[in-house]
């Protein structure tokens, strides 16, 4: 008898290739299988007559349909050329007839007779007065034999068809269908009006009808995200004793800064200082928009580490960011007496030996500002009381865990502009507590941003002219690095691919633009402004010749820098006020925010052009978000209602440091209350249970451990 854990190879019918197919979609055992969920369903229960499908493919609605219809004729074969043949004959009810044709299918001469009943389900098409369909799916009408009306479609590999799959899936419920383990607490399924997990598989994979499919689909889509959130929030650090700094008062900080604090950074700041005296070791995340004053917070932070007695260590992902830090930091505390220190990797020699020194003395260097060149051995610390890492999801898990391990009773900050939607924030940092900055300081000027079409590039030309004659700088914005070969994407032919899918992915599958490309662009920028010194970066070049563009795009010597997302993060340049960003349809728009935040640094005007050529509406409202607003955590709750919880998970880039977070229900922007009712039942169990240790959630326990050991090999 099948369990939940047997392996697929124990099912009738699967073999060694068919396993080997099965193993190329994940699929090892019978729980793999029933979890390998449909990516759409075909509506076929929405029956036509020819007439009707008649009438929709004269008025151009090229919407697939089901018709019942009658074999009136054998069919006719005939080979047409080397290597293909057509099969064709009529089919009729009671309102007209129709023409079928098959390909290369020449085994359904034995399939379709005279007074044959079948249900067809294709695109039906008009020449004249004739009806047609091409390739349609066809199923017998047996005599007290329902056919389904809702049919799930799979994604499939190579050796496998929907049939086969659909009958693998039907035999393992079949099986063990009745003796599903639920991992729900009973509470919760009661709260949260769920149906059972037996129900949840038997209608996610053959729905008696829509409202059952909405419920089965409702309840999966629940435990994933619950299971999410209990999995990230017990792979969290537990409290630990860290150094008391008890001493938190930041009033000569405050008064030797040449601006005032905002509420927002005075309540981070007051936060972090009551974690930081508590005993336990700190470990917070602030999140703040470009601009929001971060660095400020920061340096609040290590202030009162040194007011204590402690030294902070800061690591930056890049060399550039890691000089700015250290420019910004130096220049707040060192009007306090507080020793700031460089170490990446061009300190080198007696320089670097006399950082290494000054900071493993008593009374030494107190802030060390760095790349992961503060991860080496050599870098001792005399009493390292504070971790500060910038824009930790650049870093590995085992990067971050060295630094953290030089004290490993030191307090933890992070820091990261990248808006997270509060509604995920257990997902994505699970038990770490977060301080927001979600005010920008006075006089921080708002970069205005359009969104054109092709169809403006001369304009755009010249405004780019406009910029550099003025004496500014551009940055210009590719989503790849080289040409794409694949210039369309187009929706596949195969008729057991048809787009009619309810709950499915066609919106991905619309006709898209081709890619711009970095490398590629760059040239024709380059023979446009012949003049102007145009430079590209891109995430494959070696570091240290992204950080000699870079440096030189801020030292002025390059006018128009073409770039991938790479300078996402990266150096401040005051004095370039252009940004454009090539298909932007194809970033999320906390990404697109966080681009925009590149320019508007300076004291003169900046903007930001969008260009996309994309006809989606979806796409087109995405952009209009952006275009109207310019508040990064407005804009990421914008962005998770449009895009959904799914694809803000798995696309936006918004959780790389927590692996390939692996969600088999197609989650859409409908989905945000689910989410959010899931979030909150995973922190009322954690709340009552932080490490779940009680015997009735040992199962929430053992799936906890199956999806971190899941997302365990991209952790790195």
């Amino acid at each position: 008898m099948l369990t939940w854990e047997s392996p697929v190879s124990a099912m009738r019918g699967v073999g060694a290739a068919r396993q080997a197919a099965l193993a190329s979609l994940g699929i090892g055992c019978v729980r793999d299988l029933l979890y390998h969920i449909p990516r759409g369903y075909q509506c076929r229960g929405n029956v036509k007559t020819v007439a009707e499908a008649a009438e929709m493919a004269r008025r151009g609605d090229s919407m697939p349909v089901s018709l019942m219809l009658t074999v009136s004729a054998e069919p006719n074969y005939r080979m047409i050329r080397r290597g293909m043949s057509i099969l064709r004959f009529r089919a009729f009810d009671e309102t007209g007839t129709c023409e079928i044709t098959y390909f290369n299918q020449n085994f359904l001469r034995n399939v379709f007779h005279t007074g044959g009943e079948f249900r067809f389900f294709g695109r039906v098409s008009a020449e004249g007065r004739t009806i047609k369909m091409a390739s349609p799916i066809w199923e017998v009408c047996a005599p007290g034999v329902d056919l389904p009306g809702i049919v799930p479609v799979y994604s499939l590999a190579s050796g496998l068809s929907q049939k086969i799959l659909s009958q693998l899936i039907r035999d393992a419920l079949h099986s063990v269908g009745t003796h599903l383990p639920e991992v729900l607490p009973p509470e919760v399924v009661r709260r949260q009006s769920l149906c059972t997990l037996a129900y949840a598989m038997q209608n996610i994979h053959f729905p008696e009808d829509g409202d059952a499919l909405i419920r089965a689909r409702r309840r999966l889509i629940f435990e994933e995200y619950f299971s999410l959130g209990l999995a990230v929030a017990s792979a969290t650090q537990p409290d630990t004793a860290g150094v008391r700094m008890p001493e938190g008062d930041i009033a000569p900080f405050a008064g030797a800064l040449p601006y005032d604090l905002t509420g927002a950074q005075k309540r981070s700041i007051a936060e972090i200082a009551a974690d930081m005296a508590g005993g336990k070791r700190m470990n917070r995340i602030l999140i703040g928009d470009v601009g929001s004053g971060k660095t400020a917070v920061a340096a609040a932070a290590a202030y009162i580490a040194a007011r204590n007695g402690y030294q902070t260590a800061l690591m930056a992902p890049t060399e550039i960011l890691a000089v700015q830090h250290y420019r910004e930091l130096s220049g707040l505390l060192g009007r306090l007496g507080i020793e700031c220190v460089l170490l990446t990797g061009a300190v080198t020699g007696a320089q670097r030996r006399a950082v290494c020194e000054s900071l493993a003395r008593p009374g030494g260097a107190v802030v060390a500002v760095g790349t992961h060149a503060l991860l080496n051995s050599s870098v001792q610390f005399d009493r390292l009381g504070l971790v500060i890492e910038d824009e930790q999801h650049r870093f590995g898990v085992r990067q971050r865990a060295a630094l953290a391990e030089k004290n490993e009773s030191a307090h933890v900050l992070v820091m990261s502009a990248t808006p997270i939607p509060r509604t995920l924030s257990l997902v994505t940092y699970g038990g770490i507590r977060v301080s927001r900055l979600d005010e920008m300081p006075p006089g921080r000027q708002v970069v205005d941003t359009f969104v054109v079409d092709e169809s403006y590039r001369a304009r755009l030309n010249a405004f780019i002219r406009k910029q550099t004659d003025g004496g500014h700088q551009v940055y210009i914005v590719c989503p790849s690095v080289e040409e794409n070969p694949d210039k369309k994407i187009k929706i596949p032919d195969d008729p057991e691919e048809l787009a009619d899918l309810i709950f499915g992915a066609e919106r991905d599958m619309d006709e898209k633009p081709p890619l711009k490309a970095a490398v590629e662009f760059a040239q024709t920028i380059a023979a446009t402004f012949p003049d102007l010194t145009v430079a590209f970066v891109h995430g494959k070049m070696k570091n240290a010749e992204k950080d000699r563009v870079m440096q030189a795009f801020s030292e002025g010597e390059i006018s128009i820098l073409v770039s991938t997302t790479v300078i996402e993060v990266g150096v401040n340049v005051p004095n370039a006020t252009l940004m454009i960003i090539e298909n932007a349809d194809r970033f999320g728009l906390s990404q697109l925010h966080q681009l925009r935040g590149r320019v508007g640094r300076g004291k003169a005007k900046s903007y930001c052009v969008l260009v996309s050529d994309t006809k989606g509406g979806d796409a087109r409202a995405r952009l209009d978000v952006l275009k109207k607003n310019h508040d990064g955590n407005a804009i990421a709750e914008e962005d998770l209602k449009l895009r959904g919880p799914g694809d803000f998970l798995k696309t936006g880039g918004e959780i790389r440091q927590h692996g390939d977070i692996r969600l088999p229900v197609a989650a859409g922007p409908g989905d945000v209350e689910i989410l959010a009712a899931a979030m909150e039942e995973a922190r009322l169990i954690l709340e009552a249970d932080p490490d779940l240790s009680r015997p009735d959630h040992a199962a929430l326990r053992a799936t906890a451990q199956d999806v971190l050991r899941e997302t365990a090999n991209t952790m790195n």
